[in-house]
């Protein structure tokens, strides 16, 4: 019996070449981070410097005609944006190929986008499964440095936020504006659940032609991206609460890509777990698989600002009670 195998020109029909730089700008609109921070010019290397001034240039008035001029102190420090790379392996049976009357990739690309946008989130935001050359993640820098507030079940969340010892005056007092928040699920309905002193709500539905519309979410003119993913949603410890809100200047936070999202059918490998049992072997079960691979990195670089210099953390985040 002759044996018939189903090679890439069999297949490619499933993955056609030019959605690749569609499939990074998905990637980008489904992850919360990348959507919000500063995108650097594509990696020629595995790392790449960001040049992040640590100096400053002070001007004075001159008193006397041979008064000295004052020297500027201008410096820079390097940041490096380090690659990692992100993978996934999407095994399909040949008899569902055989067999479908739709586009099977039309229904695998989606969810290999969405897989992508959560690990990137989580790995950002919480840390969550990052690589071990990216920095820690973002939520858990704001804790070291300081930048958190723990909301009471019974406290004012108005006031948590937007008040003079909130959240956002943590970012604002080290001379930094809030570009963005972004918030968990669950903040939502404190926020509808929000009043001021004479009972109405703080945050109201949107109204057009006299009718209710959708409700608003957004905080001093910028909305509130709350992730579908889980990317916001934390556990809480003993010592510290679940993340309830991220704010900050989104602007500090770069990311730049080493390589585009690309694809490969493999269908002879023979799948293995981490100990290196085979767990598919494609050609004996009958299978192909697409393979999906992407490298990026991320850094947080802080320049000088007129207010702090280089002593502060442009992030701040609300907690949940520690333990609740």
């Amino acid at each position: 019996m002759p044996v018939t195998m189903i090679n890439r020109s069999n297949a490619e029909a499933l993955i056609p070449v030019e959605t690749s730089h569609e499939i990074i700008q998905n990637v980008a609109l489904g992850s919360t981070v990348l959507r919000l921070a500063h995108r650097n010019p594509d990696m020629t290397r595995s790392q790449t410097e960001v040049p992040v001034l640590t100096g400053t240039v002070e001007a004075q008035f001159l008193n006397a005609d041979d008064s000295l001029k004052p020297l500027s102190n201008l410096s820079w420090e390097k940041v490096y944006i380090k690659a990692a790379e992100l993978a996934v392996i999407v095994p399909i049976p040949e008899a569902v190929l055989d067999d479908a009357d739709y586009d099977i990739w039309a229904e695998v690309r989606p969810r290999i986008e969405e897989a992508f946008a959560k690990k990137i989130d989580l790995a950002i935001l919480q840390g969550a499964g990052k690589p071990v050359n990216w920095p820690d993640g973002i939520i858990p820098q704001a804790v070291a440095a300081g930048n958190v507030l723990a909301h009471a079940a019974n406290g004012d969340l108005y006031q948590n936020i937007n008040g003079e010892n909130g959240i956002i005056a943590m970012v604002e007092d080290d001379g930094n504006p809030v570009t963005g928040f972004v918030g968990s699920l669950k903040l939502r309905s404190k926020l509808r659940g929000a009043v001021d002193a004479n009972r109405q709500p703080i945050f109201r539905s949107a109204y057009s032609n006299g009718a209710a519309g959708s409700m608003v979410y957004e905080l001093n003119g910028c909305p509130i991206d709350f992730p579908r993913n889980g990317a916001m949603e934390g556990a809480a410890t003993a010592q510290q609460g679940a993340p309830l809100l991220l704010a900050g200047n989104f602007d500090c936070v770069r990311y730049a890509l080493r390589q585009d999202l690309t694809y490969k059918i493999l269908t002879e490998a023979s799948l293995t777990d981490a100990d290196g049992k085979v767990i598919l072997n494609l050609a004996q079960q009958d299978c192909v698989a697409l393979r999906a691979v992407m490298r990026l990195g991320w850094a947080l670089p802080k320049p000088l600002n007129a207010v702090s210099g280089v002593d502060y953390f442009p992030f701040s985040v609300l907690t949940g009670p520690a333990g609740a």
